[in-house]
């Protein structure tokens, strides 16, 4: 029988609840797109209403997965529809949980910046660049960066994490030639655009 009230699965072969990480980065996918568009228009157009009506969607949200459960999460249920025919790979819940709570946190404080009180400042600039930064990183590359701090606050070490980053094992590194071949590129579209600059000017 299904809990309402209940953080994570639990799945044989598991010792810790679980969530689904294709379900979780489809939703940071989901929520980095709309947070970027409401950051971008306030930005360009100095008209703050668009990022208002993201931050209430996103504390609820995010409330909904905290406190209830997360997959009566809006975004965690488009996430689930996008990945419904991949197969799970389940991560620990606890570290999840850590980050989200960060990821709230944030929320409230731009709640009551710009939704109750219309402050329009830096920190408003620092708290977004902040949420884009974390849902990003989960999105694109499967990295939970409060998940990583998460070790530092809990006796109970993160397990499970994406990409069997938790368990000792050996990693494919990056060579020196592949980090050569990303320098020459960033060196050639540098001059390229140094060149571009210079006809302009003439």
């Amino acid at each position: 029988m299904n809990k309402v009230f209940a953080f994570g699965e639990t799945v044989a072969g598991y010792d810790v609840p679980v969530l689904n990480e294709r379900e979780v980065r489809a939703a940071a996918g989901i929520l980095f797109f709309f947070a970027l568009v409401s950051f971008l228009n306030s930005w360009l157009t100095g008209n703050f209403r668009l990022t208002q009506i993201f931050v209430v969607a996103f504390l609820i949200d995010f409330t909904l997965r905290i406190f209830i459960n997360p997959k009566f999460s809006p975004s965690m249920i488009l996430g689930r529809l996008a990945v419904r025919k991949q197969m799970p790979e389940w991560v620990g819940a606890p570290q999840k949980r850590f980050a989200w709570a960060v990821g709230w946190t944030l929320a409230v404080l731009m709640f009551y910046l710009i939704v109750l009180n219309n402050v329009i400042g830096p920190i408003n600039l620092i708290v977004c660049a902040t949420c884009l930064t974390l849902m990003f990183f989960e999105s694109a590359f499967g990295i939970c960066l409060a998940c990583k701090i998460y070790n530092a606050f809990s006796r109970q070490q993160a397990q499970h994490c994406p990409g069997g980053v938790c368990e000792p094992q050996a990693f494919r590194k990056v060579s020196l030639g592949d980090t050569a071949i990303v320098a020459t590129f960033l060196v050639l579209i540098g001059f390229v655009e140094m060149w571009k600059l210079h006809n302009n000017c003439k």
